[in-house]
């Protein structure tokens, strides 16, 4: 069976000022999720799946998944903040999305096959896409507590124009990943990549090499149970309900499954170069580095 691709695009776009996720980029209007589809249809995946808000359904229909008809199915799911468990209720006052693996829970009514997961306005690169495709491909039909995720060098991976937010990751002598923090302020300073500590006040140095999460991961079905489970105890938590920012990130859930021994996560090597809009100053590089991918043959002129 076929590898799925979950690309999440129930984001708000704080940072960025708008819904990024259907910003033209391209020579012809395309957006990195184009390139990002393109990229997966040619590494073997069999199906997408998105995850958007509610309110954009109609202009995400008609902007994006129009353009996909006949080259791969397609399904819709949605992210909204009432969306919880039972005896669990959306704190008054709250705007800020669940954060990105309650995002991947609301996959589970149509994903019962090894799944990647993406954010759609991450420029990800081929090489990541084969690598993964490879390891989803690969794995024995009914396959458990096996997942994946393409590292990324955290230098690469930075913004000249702020802080970004990624997770890094520790792994051992058989790239299995063994934590994976999500620190929410990273940046180059003084010549050197440094993330800020949770008292809020220390900035601390790392490697340039040090692997990093871009939110790439590959699954298997079993993982929207432990996320369901995950859930509870997070909204249990009085601190997590009181902070109306409070996030239930994808990486809080595989640390948690690693150190409970439940499942091991592979870091893939790959040779792809990551770049993104995460501020609006960003933009302008990433239409230059696309145009020079299509210039280079790397992609041809119109994807679709």
């Amino acid at each position: 069976m076929k590898p799925t691709l979950f690309l999440l695009a129930a984001g708000m776009g704080s940072r960025y000022g708008g819904l990024k996720q259907l910003d033209g980029l391209g020579p012809h209007g395309e957006t990195i999720m184009d390139y990002s589809i393109y990229d997966a249809i040619h590494a073997g995946f069999g199906k997408l799946v998105f995850v958007i808000r509610k309110d954009f359904e109609q202009d995400f229909r008609d902007k994006i998944l129009s353009k996909y008809e006949g080259h791969i199915p397609c399904e819709l799911v949605f992210q909204s903040l009432d969306a919880l468990p039972e005896g669990f209720t959306c704190p008054e006052g709250r705007t800020k999305p669940w954060g990105t693996n309650h995002a991947l829970m609301m996959g589970e009514s149509v994903i019962h096959e090894p799944f990647a997961v993406i954010n759609c306005d991450d420029f990800y690169g081929r090489d990541s896409y084969q690598v993964m495709g490879r390891f989803l491909s690969s794995l024995p039909e009914g396959s458990k507590n096996t997942y994946a995720m393409v590292g990324f060098r955290v230098g690469n991976t930075l913004s000249e124009s702020g802080t970004v937010s990624r997770g890094i990751c520790a792994t051992d002598e058989r790239r299995m990943l063994t934590s994976v923090v999500e620190r929410t302020k990273i940046q180059r300073m003084d010549g050197e990549v440094k993330y800020l500590d949770d008292d809020g006040e220390t900035w601390t140095a790392t490697p340039d090499t040090t692997p990093v999460s871009m939110n790439f991961w590959g699954f298997t079905p079993d993982y929207f149970a432990y996320s369901t489970d995950y859930f509870r105890n997070f909204l249990s938590d009085p601190k997590n309900m009181e902070n109306l920012k409070s996030e239930f990130f994808i990486p809080l859930m595989v640390d948690k499954l690693i150190k409970d021994h439940t499942a091991t996560c592979e870091v893939l090597d790959t040779t792809s170069k990551w770049f993104g809009v995460t501020y609006p100053e960003d933009r302008p590089a990433v239409v230059a580095k696309i145009k020079a991918l299509v210039e280079a043959g790397e992609y041809p002129d119109k994807l679709f």
